[in-house]
C-alpha cells in the first residue's frame, strides 16, 4: 500500500514539474515573438487552467461525442455504429420514454413550485425580524449538507412506517385511507420526488434572490409610497420587475439542474415500474450494463433537450425580465 501511494506522490510532483516547465517555456517563447511582459506572464498563468479543460472538459466532450455513433462495451473497442444508437432509443427502447416523461414532468412541476417558494421564503427573510441570522442561517442548511445524506435521510422518511407516514396516520385514519407507498407504488413516486426537490428551496436559490432583494434601491419604495402605492401594488410594480433579473437567473439554474437530478434517485431505491431520471439511466446504461455507447447518445439527447428549455427561457425572457435604466422601445 506504501509502494502505491509513494507512485501516486511521485506521479503528482511529475505532473506538477511538467506544468511549471510548461508555464516557463510558454512564457519565453511569447517573448521571444514579441510578446509584452504583463500579457506573457498572464498567458503562462492560464496555462494549467488551459490544459485541464482540453484534457478534462473539451477531450471527453469530444469522446463522448464520437462514442455515440460507436458501439462500445469497454471489454472491446467501439465499433462504429452511425446513427443506430439514436435510432433505438427513439423506436426500440420503452424504458427510454418513460425515463423521459418522468424527468421532465419533475421538471415542469419542480420548477415553478421552487421558483415561488424561494422567492416567498426570500420575501419573508427581507423583513426586519428578530433573530434575523438564525432564521437566515437556518434556511441556508439544505445548500451545505450533504446531497447523499440527505437522500438517504428522505429514504427513511418515506418509508412504509417512516416518519412523514407516521405523522400524518391521524388525517389517514380521519379519511379512512392507507398509508401512501411512497417508494413502490408507480404513482406515488413522482409526487415523493417533487416533496424532496421542495426542501432545496430553502438553500442557495433563496440566498440568491435575498440578495436581489437588497439590491433594490429604496428611493424606488419611497417613491411608491409618496404616490400612494399599497404593499401588493409596490410589491408587483416594483419589487418583481426589480428582482426580475435574479429570478431569471435562478429560473435558468433551476432548470438545468432539475434535468440533471441524480444523487437523489440513485441512493433511493424506489420501483422502476415508475421511470427515473435520466442522469441515472444513463448512469445504469453505462456502469450497469456496459452500453457505453448508448449511455453517449442518451447524454447528448440530454444536452439537447436542456439547451432546447434553456433557449425557450431565454427567448421568454424580453416579455418579463427589466433591467435597471434600460429604456423602453
Amino acid at each position: 500500500m506504501y509502494s502505491w501511494y509513494a507512485l501516486t506522490l511521485v506521479d503528482y510532483v511529475v505532473v506538477g514539474v511538467a506544468i511549471i516547465v510548461s508555464m516557463f517555456v510558454l512564457h519565453k517563447v511569447l517573448r521571444l515573438f514579441g510578446v509584452n511582459r504583463e500579457a506573457a506572464t498572464g498567458y503562462a498563468l492560464i496555462l494549467p487552467w488551459m490544459i485541464g479543460f482540453l484534457v478534462w472538459n473539451l477531450g471527453p466532450f469530444v469522446a463522448s461525442l464520437y462514442l455515440s455513433f460507436t458501439e462500445y462495451t469497454i471489454l472491446a473497442p467501439p465499433t462504429w455504429i452511425g446513427f443506430d444508437n439514436y435510432v433505438e432509443m427513439f423506436t426500440d427502447d420503452r424504458s427510454f420514454w418513460r425515463v423521459l416523461r418522468f424527468t421532465l414532468g419533475y421538471s415542469v412541476i419542480n420548477v415553478p413550485l421552487g421558483l415561488i417558494g424561494a422567492l416567498i421564503t426570500a420575501t419573508l427573510l427581507n423583513q426586519n425580524v428578530k433573530g434575523l441570522g438564525a432564521w437566515r442561517t437556518l434556511y441556508y442548511l439544505p445548500a451545505v449538507l450533504p446531497a447523499a445524506a440527505t437522500a438517504l435521510l428522505w429514504r427513511w422518511m418515506l418509508a412504509s412506517n417512516g416518519l412523514i407516514n407516521s405523522t400524518l396516520e391521524p388525517i389517514y385514519n380521519l379519511f379512512n385511507v392507507e398509508r401512501p407507498a411512497w417508494l413502490t407504488n408507480p404513482d406515488m413516486v413522482l409526487p415523493a420526488y417533487i416533496m424532496m426537490g421542495l426542501w432545496g428551496v430553502f438553500g442557495a436559490n433563496t440566498v440568491i434572490l435575498l440578495a436581489g432583494l437588497k439590491n433594490i434601491p429604496r428611493d424606488l419604495y419611497d417613491a411608491a409610497k409618496v404616490d400612494g402605492a399599497g404593499r401588493v401594488s409596490t410589491y408587483m410594480n416594483v419589487t418583481l420587475p426589480m428582482l426580475s433579473p435574479t429570478l431569471f437567473y435562478v429560473l435558468i439554474i433551476g432548470v438545468i439542474g432539475s434535468l440533471q437530478t441524480f444523487t437523489q434517485a440513485f441512493f433511493i431505491q424506489h420501483t422502476s415500474r415508475a421511470g427515473t431520471f435520466m442522469n441515472v439511466y444513463i448512469y445504469q446504461e453505462a456502469f450497469e450494463r456496459n452500453q457505453m455507447g448508448y449511455a453517449a447518445a442518451l447524454g447528448w439527447i440530454m444536452l439537447i433537450i436542456i439547451l432546447l428549455f434553456t433557449l425557450l427561457v431565454f427567448r421568454s425572457s424580453p416579455a418579463w425580465v427589466h433591467y435597471e435604466g434600460e429604456r423602453a422601445k
